[in-house]
């Protein structure tokens, strides 16, 4: 069978053509998804503790290098996705070679999803007991042990839940990038479920959908409650 946009089908994609049609459109969520949840992880957790720390309760309260930071952040979430997706496409295209596909889609959903995450992740660290940072400091750890074990190490539960959240948003903007080119689940609910009203694809997209939230929500609670020792 012809590509997701590519083949002219029935109005009704019969049920047992589904996977064929179905498998590769969530393949390709799944990567564009996996590939921006690893890079907002990586480059907004070190943007959360210089947010956190600069902060005047922080370890080395900095306020011009906490200024800048907040901007940096309240710029990257100030735009709408598909406003940001499209503003930026020279920029996506000099990066990967191109503005279309997973690897395109997922330059201008890492730059949205990092600021989410920093912002998620600081609000963490902010529970984390501030005797318990005192501890570190008594016990003479340096300000990157302190990070690393106590402030980091404390708020796992509390990350995790906050990542579980921000996950449920990468989702869906990986179904509004596949809207606009990048393939996956969105795209295959646009090209089939409503431009040639096929029921059949439209309701399978979002059940699929329904059951990745749940998944990824029960899954998140569970790890939460595993590593929370409260």
């Amino acid at each position: 069978m012809s590509a997701p946009g590519t083949a002219v089908l029935a109005i009704s994609t019969p049920v047992d053509e589904l996977p064929e049609l179905f498998l590769p459109a969530l393949q390709q969520t799944v990567q564009m998804v996996g590939i921006t949840v690893i890079l907002a992880i990586l480059l907004g957790t070190p943007l959360a503790v210089i947010l956190h720390n600069t902060a005047p309760r922080g370890l080395f309260p900095n306020p011009a290098v906490n200024a800048v930071a907040g901007w940096v952040v309240n710029l990257g979430r100030s735009l709408p996705f598909l406003v940001l997706m499209a503003a930026i496409i020279p920029f996506t295209r000099f990066i990967v070679g191109t503005s279309l596909g997973v690897q395109a889609a997922a330059v201008p959903m890492t730059l949205a999803a990092t600021p989410y995450v920093a912002r998620l992740i600081e609000n963490s660290l902010r529970d984390v007991p501030p005797e318990v940072v005192e501890v570190g400091r008594a016990s003479a750890g340096s300000n990157f042990q302190i990070i690393r074990k106590v402030q980091l190490h404390e708020a796992v539960p509390t990350i995790i839940g906050a990542l579980t959240i921000a996950l449920i948003g990468i989702l869906d903007m990986s179904a509004i990038a596949g809207a606009v080119g990048a393939g996956g689940i969105g795209n295959l609910a646009i090209a089939y479920g409503y431009n040639r009203f096929d029921n059949t694809v439209m309701i399978t997209t979002v059940i699929a959908l329904v059951v990745l939230v749940q998944v990824i929500q029960l899954v998140g609670d569970l790890a939460a409650r595993l590593t929370n020792r409260r």
